[in-house]
């Protein structure tokens, strides 16, 4: 059975690339800079100092971030209050304590996992954690909503080293469905003049100040003029799960 799995995601994967280890990483593509500090919420998740992937605080003690960028046995920081990762002049760095993986992740499949901080972050004017969805929902098809990284801004090309961001537009989830095929009800489609490339997985997409959607994967090698949508895990589908991992902490 597992053998049969692995086949028919063979090449499946082909098609992609994961906005991390899989492929290099993501980043955005068309986007403009954003304004420092304006997203403070936004994380850089690195491994030896080096940018991996994004992530967003959801709380004090928790960053968000997809389950693919984890590599079990490699130690992971995150730079919290950054807007240029390559200077580093008024971010703080904190280790990861615990990587807690969603239970069903496979692959494609239930993409998100929560970073447990070894020290909780100070709210200050370029460190806050952003607000999630209550219930779980689908997202409105038409919805504006942006998506922000450190990652390349075109295909092979180099990523950046200011956080960029970008307006993306949620797409209906039959028209989803009919390009990707395999588009489950916890992914959300986004589509638009620009999206994310390699070096942004584990960032938010974010519609009306809250984040729904956790930057999963896109067309490999495909970032300037994707024919599909970028692909991101649905949050309000894990809230359960999200609620008891945040809970079991307490510093």
């Amino acid at each position: 059975m597992g053998a049969a799995i692995l086949l028919w995601l063979v090449p499946f994967l082909s098609m992609l690339v994961f906005s991390s280890a899989l492929g290099g990483y993501v980043g955005i593509v068309n986007g403009t800079v954003a304004k420092p500090h304006s997203r403070s919420y936004m994380v850089s998740v690195q491994e030896e100092k080096q940018h991996i992937c994004g992530g967003f605080l959801v709380s004090e003690s928790f960053v968000m971030t997809a389950a693919h960028c984890i590599t079990w046995g490699k130690n992971l920081t995150v730079v919290v209050g950054e807007h240029d990762i390559i200077k580093q002049n008024s971010g703080i760095r904190i280790p990861v304590k615990y990587y807690h993986i969603n239970p069903g992740y496979e692959s494609l499949k239930n993409d998100i996992a929560l970073l447990q901080l070894t020290k909780a972050a100070k709210k200050s004017s370029s460190v806050k954690w952003i607000s999630l969805p209550k219930k779980d929902a689908d997202i409105k098809a038409a919805s504006a909503c942006s998506v922000a990284g450190w990652g390349r801004t075109k295909t092979n090309g180099n990523a950046s080293k200011v956080l960029l961001e970008a307006d993306v537009v949620i797409m209906k989830r039959e028209q989803c469905q009919k390009l990707w095929k395999n588009i489950s009800k916890k992914m959300l489609c986004a589509s638009g003049k620009a999206g994310f490339c390699q070096g942004d997985s584990g960032g938010p997409l974010v519609c009306k100040n809250k984040a729904v959607g956790v930057v999963s994967f896109t067309e490999r090698n495909n970032c300037d003029k994707p024919t599909k949508p970028n692909v991101y895990t649905r949050i309000s589908g894990y809230l359960p799960w999200i609620k008891s991992v945040l809970k079991s902490v307490k510093y």
